[in-house]
């Protein structure tokens, strides 16, 4: 209590902001996050999501904030959505994303990682972030006389808008946001109702050149955001044992389920 009062001097601070959430969350920020900012910004995302004490923890374990709010974003949002949609959409990213439920060694091929992904589709949602629907996978396009399959396609709810997210096991190519591109169109022509925003595509790299990533959607007409992403052999030991477990995701799930 003393170091709550020390820490928030601002009494309207501690009354309006810190009283949305629970004494277990406060606990948890005084002893993890040192600075008083970056427990602001912790603080909204849990009132904004709906975290329980325990996924608020896996969620500064992870690295959240370095993750989703500081991390430099290679998409050129800015330049082909509205300014709110621009806005919500770099929000969403996390670079890295964190798939430290997925164990794959050696030389991974994008399908093995993919049906890991469908496999573990709760834990895969619960890392993409809230919003996030599922739609399928392997999801089929006829363009002229020709079918093409897109990895993963999501619709989200707040942004309003088909993700369609491209895997590859490599580093990123600027050929890869062409591809993603062509899909994009197809996506938006053949699936996207009139009420719904214009897709986005998110490609997920084993590595990524930020500069190369800038440069090939610099000239790119549709919205795209270039990410890496880690499985649990490319996660550092000391990481790995502060990451959740799938029991306690599966626990924060329940918990949503009956409204804790």
């Amino acid at each position: 209590m003393r170091k709550l009062a020390e820490d928030y001097p601002d009494f309207e601070f501690v009354q309006e902001v810190l009283a949305q959430i629970t004494w277990y969350h406060n606990i948890i920020l005084m002893d993890k996050v040192k600075d008083i900012e970056t427990r602001k910004w912790y603080i909204a995302e849990a009132v904004k999501n709906g975290w329980s004490s325990n996924m608020l923890k896996m969620q500064i374990d992870s690295k959240l904030f370095e993750r989703q709010a500081l991390a430099p974003k290679a998409t050129n949002f800015p330049s082909t959505l509205s300014n709110i949609q621009s806005d919500l959409a770099l929000q969403t990213m996390k670079d890295p994303y964190l798939f430290d439920f997925i164990s794959l060694k050696g030389k991974v091929k994008e399908s093995e990682i993919e049906n890991a992904m469908i496999n573990r589709i709760k834990d895969v949602l619960i890392e993409l972030g809230i919003g996030f629907a599922f739609v399928g996978n392997q999801y089929k396009l006829t363009v002229g006389e020709k079918n093409y399959f897109i990895d993963l396609l999501f619709y989200h709810l707040k942004l309003k808008c088909y993700i369609v997210v491209e895997l590859k096991a490599r580093e990123f190519e600027p050929t890869d946001a062409r591809q993603l591109n062509f899909y994009l169109s197809a996506v938006d022509d053949l699936i996207k109702d009139e009420s719904d925003n214009p897709s986005i595509g998110l490609l997920l790299c084993k590595t990524k050149d930020k500069f190369t990533a800038e440069y090939a959607l610099k000239d790119i007409n549709k919205p795209i955001g270039v990410s890496e992403y880690k499985l649990l052999e490319d996660i550092p030991a000391y990481l790995q044992s502060q990451l959740p477990k799938a029991e306690d995701i599966e626990l924060h799930i329940k918990d949503i389920e009956e409204g804790e």
